[in-house]
C-alpha cells in the first residue's frame, strides 16, 4: 500500500510540472505582448527567464528529405484576396455620388432625346436616340477608363493636346461643315464638333502649366503671358466659328483656373475689364447678336410674332404649360416645329413642358450634386494639378449649364450651347463623360484617411486636424512601432495640400515648387 500511495504522489508531481511547463510558453507571449503595449514593465525579467516557444513541426517536405522538387512560382503572380482587396479599395473609394449623378443625367437626356426625335423626326424616331445612346456607351467607356488611369498621366498630353485642338479648330474653318452661318463641324455623315474637346485640352495645359510655374503665377512673363496666348488663341478660334456661348464657357473656366492658381489681383482686374469690353464690342457691332439683346430686353412680345425673341419666347411658353407635374413624356407642343432646336439648345424647355417644375428641379438638383462633387474633389487633391484639373472640369460643368438654363428661362440674352449630358450631341457627351472620369480619379486620391498625424508628419501646408475623443483615447494606448507602420501605409492623398483663403485663389501660394506622387 504505501508502495502504491508513493508511486500515486510521483505521478500527481509529474502532471503538475508538465502542465507547469507547457503552460509556460503561453505566460511569456502573454507577457510579451503587455510589456510591447507597455502596461505592465515588471514583465522584463519574465521574459528573459521564461523559455523559448517550442517549435511547430511542419507538414510539408523539406529539400534534405528524398523525393522532394521546389514548388513551380509564376512570377509577378498575385494572390487573389489581394486582387479582392484592391478591387473592394477601389469601390469604396470611389465617389458614388458624382457616378450616380452623371448616369442619372444621361438616362434623362436619352429619355428627353427620345421624346423630341418623335416629333422632329417622325419618319425615324429611333435615329436621333440611337446615335446618342451609342456616344453614351462610347462616353461611359472613356469615363471608366479616365478613372482608372492616375490623372499625373494627363500631364504628359498638355502641350500635344492643346496642339491638336487647336489644328482640329483652324480646320474646321477651312472645311468644315457650315450650319446656320457657321462652321463648327468637322465631318461627313458622322460628324462632331472640336471645340467640345479643345475645351478639356485647354484645361489639361493650364492645369499642367499653373502647377508647374507655382508661385511664378503671379508674374507677367510665366503667368499672364501663357495664359492669355493660350486661351485667347482658343477663345479667337471659336470667336470665327460664330460660337460666342462656347468662347464664354471657355473664358470663364480659364479664368477659374487662374483664379485658384494665385493670379495677382491687378492681372484678374485688367483681364475681366478688358474681356468685358471686348465682349460688349462684339454684340453690339454683330447684327444677330444686337437682335438677341433686344430679345433679352422684350423677351414676350404680343404673339410671339418678333422674329429676334421667338425663341425664348416659345422657350417660356413651353415652361409654362407644364405647370407642376407636366404634361406628360411626349405631349409637349412647342417642340412640334414651334421651338428651335429642341433636341439641344432647347431641351431644357421640352424637360419643363413635359415633366413640369419638378422634372426642372431634379435636373438642377443633379446639376448642383455634380458640381458640388467636382469642387470637393478639387478641395482634397493631393496636389495642385489634380485641385486646378477638378476646378477646371467643374467650371466647364458649371458654366455651360448656367448659359443653357439662363437663356431658356430669359434670365441673361440666349446664346447656343448644349445643356451638359442632356442635350443632343455626341462629341459634348463623350467629352464630358471622359471629363468626370478624370474627376472620379481625382476624388480618388485625394480621399483621406481617417487617422491622426504626428506634428511631424503634417502638411506644411495646413494644421493637423483635430481628432474626436475617441480617436484620442485610441491613439494613447498605441505603440510608437504602430503609429509607423500605419503612416507609412498612408497615400499621399492624406497629406491634402491645403488652401488660404488671406489672398485670391483656393491655392496657397506658398508651394514653392510641384510636389509629384510617391
Amino acid at each position: 500500500m504505501r508502495a502504491m500511495h508513493g508511486m500515486r504522489q510521483t505521478r500527481r508531481r509529474g502532471d503538475a510540472g508538465g502542465a507547469s511547463s507547457a503552460r509556460a510558453p503561453l505566460r511569456a507571449y502573454r507577457a510579451s505582448q503587455r510589456y510591447l503595449a507597455g502596461e505592465d514593465v515588471a514583465e522584463r525579467d519574465t521574459l528573459s527567464a521564461a523559455p523559448p516557444l517550442p517549435a511547430i513541426p511542419s507538414a510539408a517536405p523539406s529539400a534534405a528529405q528524398p523525393g522532394y522538387h521546389e514548388p513551380a512560382r509564376a512570377v509577378g503572380a498575385i494572390s487573389p484576396l489581394v486582387e479582392q482587396a484592391r478591387a473592394l479599395r477601389r469601390l469604396r473609394s470611389a465617389d458614388w455620388t458624382l457616378i450616380l449623378a452623371a448616369f442619372a443625367l444621361c438616362a434623362l437626356g436619352l429619355l428627353m432625346v427620345f421624346s423630341v426625335s418623335q416629333a422632329i423626326v417622325p419618319d425615324d424616331p429611333w435615329s436621333l436616340p440611337r446615335h446618342q445612346a451609342l456616344a453614351a456607351a462610347l462616353g461611359a467607356l472613356g469615363l471608366i477608363v479616365a478613372s482608372r488611369v492616375d490623372y499625373h498621366r494627363w500631364r504628359r498630353l498638355a502641350l500635344p493636346g492643346l496642339a491638336l485642338a487647336l489644328a482640329l479648330m483652324t480646320l474646321t474653318l477651312l472645311i468644315g461643315l457650315e450650319v446656320n452661318g457657321g462652321r463648327r463641324w468637322l465631318g461627313g455623315d458622322i460628324s462632331f464638333q472640336p471645340s467640345e474637346p479643345a475645351k478639356l485640352a485647354l484645361i489639361v495645359f493650364l492645369a499642367d502649366w499653373f502647377a508647374r510655374v507655382g508661385p511664378d503665377v503671379r508674374t507677367a512673363r510665366r503667368g499672364l503671358l501663357p495664359f492669355v496666348a493660350a486661351t485667347g488663341a482658343l477663345v479667337a478660334l471659336t470667336l470665327a466659328q460664330r460660337d460666342m456661348g462656347t468662347a464664354t464657357v471657355i473664358v470663364a473656366l480659364a479664368f477659374a483656373m487662374y483664379f485658384t492658381a494665385g493670379a495677382r489681383l491687378s492681372h484678374l482686374l485688367a483681364l475681366l475689364g478688358a474681356g468685358g469690353l471686348g465682349l460688349a464690342a462684339l454684340a453690339i457691332v454683330v447684327s444677330y447678336r444686337r437682335a438677341r439683346l433686344a430679345a433679352f430686353l422684350n423677351p414676350v412680345p404680343p404673339g410671339c410674332h418678333d422674329p429676334n425673341s421667338y425663341q425664348v419666347c416659345q422657350g417660356l411658353l413651353s415652361l409654362g404649360s407644364g405647370g407642376v407635374f407636366g404634361a406628360g413624356l411626349g405631349a409637349s407642343v412647342q417642340k412640334a416645329g414651334y421651338l428651335p432646336l429642341p433636341q439641344s439648345d432647347s431641351i431644357y424647355a421640352v424637360l419643363g413642358g413635359e415633366l413640369g417644375l419638378l422634372g426642372c428641379a431634379l435636373t438642377l438638383g443633379l446639376l448642383v450634386a455634380l458640381i458640388w462633387r467636382g469642387y470637393r474633389a478639387g478641395r482634397r487633391a493631393p496636389d495642385s494639378f489634380g485641385a486646378l484639373l477638378a476646378c477646371g472640369i467643374t467650371t466647364w460643368f458649371a458654366a455651360q449649364a448656367a448659359i443653357n438654363i439662363g437663356g431658356v428661362v430669359a434670365a441673361i440674352p440666349f446664346t447656343g450651347v448644349p445643356l451638359p449630358f442632356i442635350s443632343y450631341g455626341g462629341a459634348a457627351l463623350v467629352s464630358a463623360l471622359v471629363a468626370v472620369g478624370a474627376l472620379l480619379n481625382v476624388a480618388a486620391q485625394g480621399a483621406p484617411l481617417r487617422i491622426r498625424r504626428r506634428p511631424s508628419e503634417a502638411s506644411p501646408w495646413r494644421q493637423p486636424e483635430q481628432p474626436d475623443q475617441s480617436e484620442q483615447s485610441d491613439d494613447a494606448t498605441a505603440t510608437e512601432s504602430e503609429r509607423q507602420r500605419l503612416l507609412s501605409g498612408m497615400p499621399l492623398a492624406t497629406a491634402g495640400y491645403a488652401r488660404t483663403s488671406s489672398e485670391p485663389g483656393l491655392l496657397a501660394r506658398t508651394r514653392g515648387e510641384e510636389h509629384e506622387p510617391q
